[in-house]
């Protein structure tokens, strides 16, 4: 029996959900994938795959299987493509993992451009603030704010948050506007808890030079940047999100900054991808170009075109990444940290 081969058809079912969509796609009888899939099992002594007229999933040892299968077959796709023709240019699926909004507003609509120049690359987009696991969900490489604690990952920095603590109008009539850490005993926060801990974030002030963690009060707590700001905007306390996610606010003043004298180290932004000898082209390919458009733009820790703005800025679904020389001073924490 070819392990391999059986490795292949055994994805390929798991993925197409379906026997008779997987011999399509492989180009086999559906006969022979199904004795495939029956010596597999008696190979292994497990059974992989419950099987019904309608629909197929898998057991508890089949998904552990297809983890181990999906990880030995992409590092083989990954080594062989690290061997072919670079004239073709990179090609193939990337699975990739990133923070919603940095999503929404950075990565996707500049996407095109990074189509145009690798158009063999199928991009397979993530968005959340969880950490995820690259090995267990086939992630090729992912992008974070903060400082990464796993040592299995390679990480390049490709920038900073810049951050600012702000509150609705209607919360800073009810409780005040502060203006010293003292202060803020008399204030409430939404509070950005840990999804993998379930703790609330403590928020952080550099004051004489010196990080000050401060720990808010508050009614409600959220693990989703989006939803941090948006309870920030319905009063339910102040908050520290991303700056890029709010200017369009403190413009219009659904925010006001607050406490601008008090900032935080900032918080820095990598592109993180699994340790590999032979780095695949398309993640290469990848954390170049994000480098390369983070680097664009002030907001992100990068140059910009000298003009005080993003030298994208003119394009689709950045006029949120205009800068103004009145949040310069803006105070830094991130809000995504995991």
């Amino acid at each position: 029996m070819d392990r391999f081969q059986a490795m292949q058809v055994f994805t390929q079912v798991v993925d197409a959900n379906s026997f008779t969509r997987a011999a399509d796609h492989l180009g086999l009888p559906r006969a022979t994938v199904t004795t495939i899939i029956q010596n597999l099992e008696a190979l292994l002594q497990v059974r992989l795959l419950n099987r019904t007229t309608r629909r197929i999933s898998l057991t508890p040892d089949g998904a552990a299987y297809y983890e181990h299968c999906a990880r030995i077959l992409g590092e083989v796709e990954e080594t062989e493509s690290s061997f072919r023709d670079v004239a073709r240019g990179p090609k193939g699926r990337l699975r990739i993992d990133v923070p919603s909004p940095i999503g929404r507003l950075i990565l996707i609509p500049r996407l095109s451009e990074f189509h145009e120049r690798y158009p063999e690359v199928e991009l397979v987009i993530g968005m959340g603030d969880r950490m995820v696991d690259l090995v267990r969900e086939a992630v090729d490489c992912v992008i974070r704010a903060g400082e990464l604690q796993d040592s299995t990952l390679v990480a390049r920095r490709i920038g900073t948050l810049k951050m600012i603590t702000c509150a609705a109008p209607d919360y800073l009539e009810r409780y005040g506007v502060p203006t010293c850490i003292d202060d803020l005993q008399q204030h409430r926060a939404v509070q950005y808890f840990s999804s993998r801990t379930g703790r609330d974030f403590d928020w952080d002030f550099i004051v004489d030079g010196q990080s000050m963690p401060v720990k808010m009060r508050g009614s409600v707590s959220v693990n989703d940047s989006e939803a941090y700001v948006a309870c920030g905007l319905q009063g339910f306390g102040m908050i520290q999100p991303a700056r890029f996610m709010v200017l369009p606010q403190l413009e219009s003043g659904a925010l006001v900054e607050v406490l601008p004298q008090l900032s935080p180290s900032p918080m820095p932004i990598s592109v993180a991808y699994m340790q590999n000898r032979h780095l695949s082209p398309k993640v290469r390919a990848f954390v170049d170009w994000v480098a390369e458009l983070f680097g664009a733009c002030p907001l992100l820790g990068g140059v910009g075109n000298g003009s005080g703005e993003c030298s994208y800025s003119a394009q689709p679904g950045y006029n949120t990444l205009r800068t103004e020389v009145a949040l310069q001073n803006a105070a830094e924490e991130a809000c995504c940290r995991e």
